[in-house]
This record gives C-alpha cells, structure tokens and sequence, in this order.
C-alpha cells in the first residue's frame, strides 16, 4: 500500500462484487457472512430483514421519559431561582471568573456544591451523559450485529442528514432518540413521512429553538408587546429545513421564504418543554401545537400562498418540500456522493433525482435505483470510510457481540467524530478531507493495535481478511498479514489494510 496526501490508496486492485456489497453497501462483514453469487439481490433482501426497534435500542428510555426528566429539572430550577432571588445576598460576591467554574478556589468549590441550582443542574447534565452513552452503545451494537447493514448504513446516513447535535445540556440525552423515533421507523417509507416525523420531533424543536418560536401578531406575542417585552420568531429550523433537509442551498428560495416558512412554524412546539404555561402542562415530549403562538394570516412561500391556519399550514408547506424538484436533487447527489465518491457521477445523481421523483420520493424505490446503478459497483474503492465506518466495520469484522458502555463513545471521540455531537445542523461533512488527515490515520492505527489485543490471538487474520475481503483481497495485503509474527500483529495490518480503511 502507498500513503498518498494521508490516505491510502489500492495499487492495481480490483474489487469484487461481493466484497463492495459487504463493504461499500453494507458496513463491512461478519465472520460467516456471504453475499453470495448474487450481491445485488443480497442487498435488497436486507430490506425485509431490517429491524426498525432491535433490542439493544427498544430497552432504552423514549424522548417522552427524557422530555419529562427536562421538564422537572427546569421547574426546579425556576422553583429555586426564585427562592434564590428572595433570599439575603451572600457575605462574600463570587467573582465572575468562578461562576464560569474555570479557575474555583476550594471556597467557592464548596459554595458551588452547597448552592442548589448549580446541585441541580450537576445532576441533569449527569442524567443527560448516562442516556447519552447508552444510546451511543446500543446504536453501535445494533450496527455491529444487524443482518442487514446496508440499511443500517441508510440509518446512519438520514440521521447525519437531519443531524442534531448533543452540545447544550438540553440536548445530550435527546440527540439519539431523534434517530430512534424520527429516522429508524421510516427508513423503509416515503421521504415526507420521515421530514414530518423529524421536525416534529422534540429533539429537532428543542435544538433548532422551534419550541420558543412566537408569531408576532399572534395573541402571545401582542399580549407580550403590550408588557413591553419582545415576541421572538425564531428562524432556525425553517431556515435549515430549507437549506439542509429538502431544497438545499443555491435552490432559489429566498430571505423572505424562509421568515414567512418561520411564522407558518410558529405554534409548532414540544409539551412539557414549549413556551407557555399550557404547553409546559402537557405530557412532557410530545409534539404540540400552540395556538397562541401562531401568526395570523396566509403566508406566501417560493411563489405560493398558504392560507391553511394553524397547524395545517406548516404541514402543508412540508408536504410541497417533500417532493419539490429541487429536493429531489439534493437528496440525490447527497446519497451518490455516500455511495460512489467524493465527487458523484452526475449520471448517478441523474438517477436517483429520477427515481425520487416518480415515486413521490419513496426511498425504497431510491434504493433500489441506486442498488442497480452501474456507477455504484466500479472495481476501484470509492470512499475513504469515515471513523465511524471504520470502528464498525472493524468490531463487525472481529465478530464483536457485546458492547462496554463507555468504550465506543471514548473511541469516537478519540477518532475525531464524537456520536450525534457534528457541532452544526449541517452534521459531519460527507468527503475524505474532513477526517482522512494523517493524524486522524495515526489514531486508527493506535486503535486497531488494541483491538488486536483484546482479541487475545483467538483470530486468525490470513483467514478472517479472506472472507471479509472475497476475491478482493491485494497480494500485497495478504503476504503483510503472513508475515505477521503473531496473530495480534496479523490482526492489527488487517486492520489498517487498505482493504479495511476504504471501501
């Protein structure tokens, strides 16, 4: 293998079918998996195997359950902030460098762990990280064990598409339920269906401020007016659902699209989490619609007017967005640039955008076009796998079964692409240059080291790479991985192999 501009890269390797449908569709092979003399046909008979709530996610907490969790620890906090304002000022002020908790001296240490609000909120960010890493867990292990990873991989693809990330100390244990609730039962369905279930979901309201949004010259924000304070419209998930979820950027919409798109949403909120005391009342999580909070009037978007109120208007909206042309393309060169490269074949994209749009954006009909594409089976490797595709293909490659909570979440973040945490709405790039630096390829060979460690010499890599790689496998690879003087050593070339580091 050669290293070239921090990459590996293949020398004169051609890969076979069976190879790229375990590795370039599916998220690598498991000891005893064959595609058989039908790869293709292999593939889309995943799509009766998958299981939408497999059990390692079907055992963990709902966003209601977390919802409620929210919910108690922010009227607590209102409880005692309250208490706290009415209460006699401390003897001593804490200086401002302590609050932000940078540079506490063991005083204010001990103020910090008696004050109930700072008690409070320790243990809700606590309660966020322990759902955080068990969702974490249970999506590695259902990826790592499922007898239908290709669609796994879709999994993982539509939920960097309505990325969420786990940043505020609200979102951290909400952020995999997005995924769980909103992408995994609608994977399989019609695009629409999957954009209602996201952006009504209480992890996409509550990251995107939806949930504080208020319509102007709704009765809210003129009873707000009236007090002298300010009605909010948030533009955020608007603004991203147009840019990221459905038309994408450059499409034709405009400033004006987005903020008439913003007043349709306002209303739209989360019970037990939403503005308001109705809403704060509701059963914590699920979607709820706030009459007081929604602007008035017909709204007019992309050209179009909109006089549906209430709820029905924002749904509408969506509705034209699922299966709007422009929509249709972005998905495409989106899912063609996962597939077959960095930079897509446009007749690929061409193809997709076509099936998209004949069937009403119905997503198996996509994947089936993108099955049958030539363009996706091209013998040289057409992506750089992304740290995530590595660890899973490699654990699935070493039959791993069980999952320690905290392991995957500490190697990700080892690996520079921390689970559900991309930092922005537009979720981890999708192109090698973002994660293939040579530092980033150091950190997997120090990974891969491990792995063969705790295999504990019980797998034979000249074997194993044979079967995960068929009729794929370089001579060159092959000879490195005989010559290994130990098979921890064989399993660990294996590993960082050019066969194993693309696909």
């Amino acid at each position: 293998m050669t290293a070239i501009a921090g990459t590996l890269v293949i020398e004169g390797h051609a890969v076979a079918d069976a190879s790229i449908a375990l590795n370039r569709f599916g998220l690598g092979g498991r000891p005893g998996e064959d595609p058989g003399a039908n790869p293709r046909a292999w593939l889309l008979a995943q799509l009766d195997k998958y299981a939408p709530r497999p059990p390692a996610i079907a055992t963990l907490p709902s966003s209601g359950t977390i919802a409620a969790e929210l919910s108690d620890y922010l009227q607590e906090l209102r409880m005692l902030r309250r208490e706290q304002a009415t209460a006699p000022m401390p003897a001593e002020p804490v200086a401002m460098q302590d609050m932000a908790g940078s540079a506490m001296t063991e005083p204010v240490r001990r103020r910090d762990r008696s004050d109930p609000v700072a008690q409070a909120r320790r243990e809700s960010r606590q309660q966020g990280r322990d759902h955080y890493g068990a969702a974490v867990s249970a999506r590695a292990l259902t990826a790592v064990t499922s007898p239908a990873s290709f669609v796994e991989r879709l999994v993982h693809f539509w939920a960097n598409h309505f990325a969420v990330s786990a940043d505020k100390m609200t979102m951290i244990g909400l952020a995999g339920t997005l995924e769980f609730e909103a992408v995994r039962p609608h994977v399989l369905g019609k695009f629409g269906d999957m954009l209602h279930a996201v952006e009504r979901h209480p992890a996409m309201l509550v990251y995107l401020d939806q949930a504080q949004s208020v319509g102007p010259n709704s009765v809210a924000g003129l009873a707000a007016g009236q007090r002298g304070g300010k009605a909010g419209l948030n533009e955020n998930l608007a603004r991203e659902i147009m840019e990221l979820h459905t038309l994408g950027v450059r499409s034709g919409y405009s400033q004006a699209d987005v903020t008439e798109f913003a007043r349709a949403m306002t209303g739209w909120t989360v019970a037990g989490l939403g503005r308001g005391k109705a809403v704060r009342r509701g059963e914590p999580g699920g979607f709820a619609f706030a009459p007081r909070l929604h602007e008035p009037g017909a709204r007019t978007i992309l050209g179009k007017s909109w006089a549906q109120q209430g709820e029905g208007q924002a749904a509408a909206v969506l509705d034209m967005l699922a299966v709007h042309p422009a929509t249709a393309r972005h998905v495409a060169t989106k899912l063609a640039r996962h597939f077959a490269g960095d930079e897509p074949p446009a007749t690929l994209v061409g193809t997709l955008e076509t099936a998209f749009l004949r069937s009403g954006g119905d997503l198996p009909t996509v994947y089936r076009a993108l099955v049958e594409a030539p363009e996706c089976w091209s013998a040289a490797p057409a992506k750089f796998k992304s740290p995530w595709e590595w660890t899973i293909s490699a654990m699935r490659g070493l039959g791993t079964q069980q999952m320690p909570q905290q392991s995957i979440q500490g190697l990700m973040t080892q690996l520079g692409q921390p689970v559900w945490r991309p930092g922005s709405p537009a979720g981890w790039d999708d192109v090698a240059a973002t994660w293939a630096g040579p530092d980033a390829v150091m950190r997997r060979v120090e990974a891969a080291e491990r792995m063969a460690q705790r295999t504990r010499d019980t797998v034979d890599a000249r074997a194993r790479a044979a079967e995960l790689f068929p009729a794929a496998l370089s001579n060159s690879t092959a000879q490195a991985i005989a010559r290994a003087e130990s098979p921890g050593q064989g399993v660990a070339l294996m590993l960082v192999a050019p066969e194993f580091m693309r696909r």
